[in-house]
This record gives structure tokens, sequence and C-alpha cells, in this order.
């Protein structure tokens, strides 16, 4: 029922394109919060105080513009607003930043992009909808590509198991994300509530897991250029202004036709760490980038 009001408002919407060029850039921008994230690590921030940071400065500015309504129409809603907390902050974020710490930037983007093949998967799953076997020509390049990817050239196949792994459950947390934004689609809730709620619930978590994970938050290094630089483009860009855009875009395009832009992001994100971090890129891992993306976007245009 949500799939066809996204649809409906999608195809029947006057002056969508705007919303295609405002996912365009949203992507763009993640893209480079990869390298940015890896920054934060080199410089000796955790993947829970860097996620704690950015969150707290989103909630904080987003409370700021929006706090008229507190909780959600019943207990149903606000479960899924918390779940939707989970999967597209604290689990997502903390699978994410702690991937960054075994493999490369550019690994990560890449494998991202198995998100919108998960999201598909799931949705036919959770909706009982058809996956079509045209679908596996498509499913099957894609996950070829994330193998070269993953050996990205290396004739021993000393490959990153950890971190692609992690990344992979990063892509399921964000699929996961996506579904409870479809269960939401069809309720009246506004784009700025939906937001508040997911930095509220995924700050709540991360802060409830701190304790347990022996993790202590150094505010020493929130001094250096390097750290409060990323952290400030983190929390108010890539988290406050890219969630409500992208949760605007969802609602808009749906969450499917958004996810498209997913594809974007390795592209940018290998870009940005061949310049700022100088990490290795190898032709295989360049084929199998572009080989991921095609099997992805051959997935979406047969679905």
């Amino acid at each position: 029922m949500a799939q066809s009001v996204f649809i409906r408002k999608s195809e029947s919407g006057k002056g969508m394109w705007k919303y295609h060029i405002l996912a365009l850039v949203t992507a763009l921008i993640w893209s480079t919060t990869f390298v940015s994230t890896k920054v934060l690590l080199n410089e000796g921030m955790t993947p829970e105080t860097i996620f704690v940071t950015r969150f707290a400065i989103a909630y904080l500015l987003i409370i700021c513009i929006f706090h008229s309504k507190l909780m959600a129409d019943s207990l149903k809603d606000e479960a899924l607003l918390c779940l939707a907390g989970l999967t597209g902050g604290s689990l997502y974020f903390l699978t994410e930043n702690t991937a960054l710490k075994f493999t490369y930037a550019s690994n990560v983007s890449i494998l991202i992009s198995a998100t919108p093949l998960l999201t598909i998967a799931l949705s036919a799953w959770v909706f009982r909808q058809k996956f079509h076997k045209s679908m596996l020509f498509g499913s099957l390049l894609a996950l070829s590509g994330v193998a070269l990817v993953v050996f990205n050239g290396n004739a021993t196949f000393k490959v990153a198991p950890i971190g692609d792994l992690l990344t992979l459950a990063a892509a399921m947390c964000w699929a996961s994300y996506s579904v409870v934004l479809k269960y939401l689609g069809n309720h009246s809730y506004s784009t700025l509530f939906i937001t508040r709620k997911v930095f509220f619930y995924g700050l709540v978590s991360m802060l409830l897991y701190l304790p347990f994970s022996g993790v202590e938050y150094d505010f020493h290094l929130l001094s250096k250029p390097e750290v409060y630089g990323n952290i400030l483009f983190l929390g108010v860009v890539a988290s406050f202004g890219c969630f409500i855009v992208w949760n605007r875009i969802v609602e808009e395009l749906g969450p499917d036709k958004a996810n498209n832009y997913i594809y974007i992001s390795p592209l940018g994100t290998i870009t940005t760490a061949i310049i700022f971090l100088h990490e290795p890129i190898t032709w295989m891992a360049l084929i199998g980038a572009a080989i991921t993306i095609c099997g992805v976007v051959i997935v979406e245009r047969l679905r």
C-alpha cells in the first residue's frame, strides 16, 4: 500500500526533476563522508564518538526549528520510528564507520552500492512483491563486480573480510531503513518530524551502547582543525541537511527511485580518496565498480 502511495505521488506530481537533482547532490555529498570519516579515524576518534558528535549536532539543530510534535500517533508508529533511528542511524553508522578501520574508504563506498539490491529483495519479502527471474542477470553482474572490488587486483587475495562484511551489514541496515520509510509513507508525518525522530533514537541508542563499548571521549581532539572541520561537515551538512533533504526525496520519489542515486556514490568516493587519502586504486577495482553499478542499474530497470 505504501509503495503505491509513493508511486502515485512521484508519477502524478509536477516538477519532480528538482528532487532528482537534490538526490544526485545528496548522494555526491554522502560519497565524500567516507573520506571525511576516515580522516577522523586517523586522527584518533572512534566510530562511536564520531556518530555521537555528528548526530548530537544534527539533533540540536533540528530541534531548534521543529519541536511542536513530541510523539507519533500510535505506539506502532513510534516503534517504527525507533527502528528507523536504529537502522538509519546508530547501527548503520557503527557498522559503516567500523568498516573504515579495516578496509579502504573506496571499498566501503562501492560495497554500499549493494544497498538497492538489498532494498529490492527486502521489499519483495516484506510486501510480498515478485522478484522476477529477469533480475537474476543484473544481480549476478553486480555481485561479480563486488568480488572484483574486494580482491582489488591483489594477486595474493589479501582481502579485508571484516571491513567488507561490516560494510554489507551497513547496506542491509540502510535497506531496512528504506523499507521502514515505506511503512511510514502513507501517514501524515512531516519530513522534519521523521528526521528528528531518527536523530533522537539513533543518538539515544548509541549513548546506551557507549558504557559497554569501553570507548572514552577525548574532547581534546576537537581542538584540531582536521577534527572539528570534518565533524562540522558531518554534523551540519551530511547529517542535519542531507537527512532532511533525503527523507523528503524518499517521500516524493519513493525509496526505490531515491536509492538509484546510491549507484554514483563510489565515483565520488574514489575521486576524493585518491585526492585526500592517496589510496591505491587498481584497474580491477575500477572495473569492479563499473560492473557493480551496471548490475544494480540493470536490476532497477528490469524491476
